[in-house]
C-alpha cells in the first residue's frame, strides 16, 4: 500500500485519519493541501474515484463560489486554485481514494 494522506493540519477528521494508519502501523505520506496544495493530476485521479461533488467543503463559507460555477472542469479550477475549498482528508491508495474519515473503506485496502 502507498497511503497519501490529504488534509489540513487543523481538521479533527484528518487527524482520526493518521491515528487509523498509525494504530496500524501502515505507512503514509501526509500533505498539507492548505500549504502545498494538489496537483491537477492528482486532483484529477481523486475526482475519477470519488466524482468532484465529494471534493468540495459545503461546509466552507466560500461554498456558494462553487456551487454556482456551471462547468464540472470550472469547479475543479476553483478548488485547485483555492485548497482551503477540498473536503478533508483525502486519502489516496494508488488509483482508489476517499473523501473523509472512512475506516470502512479503508479496511477493505489492508
Amino acid at each position: 500500500m502507498n497511503i497519501q494522506i490529504f488534509g489540513k493540519s487543523k481538521c479533527f477528521d484528518t487527524k482520526k485519519a493518521e491515528r487509523y494508519f498509525k494504530e496500524r502501523r501502515i505507512k503514509y505520506q501526509f500533505i498539507d493541501v492548505l500549504r502545498y496544495g494538489m496537483s491537477r493530476g492528482e486532483l484529477n485521479a481523486v475526482k475519477n474515484a470519488v466524482g468532484l461533488d465529494a471534493m468540495i467543503d459545503t461546509a466552507d463559507e466560500d461554498y456558494p463560489l462553487v456551487q454556482y460555477l456551471a462547468s464540472a472542469e470550472a469547479k475543479l479550477e476553483k478548488l485547485y486554485e483555492n485548497a482551503y475549498l477540498i473536503k478533508t482528508p483525502i486519502v489516496r491508495n494508488g488509483k482508489q481514494a476517499t473523501v473523509g474519515y472512512r475506516p470502512e473503506v479503508w479496511k477493505t485496502w489492508e
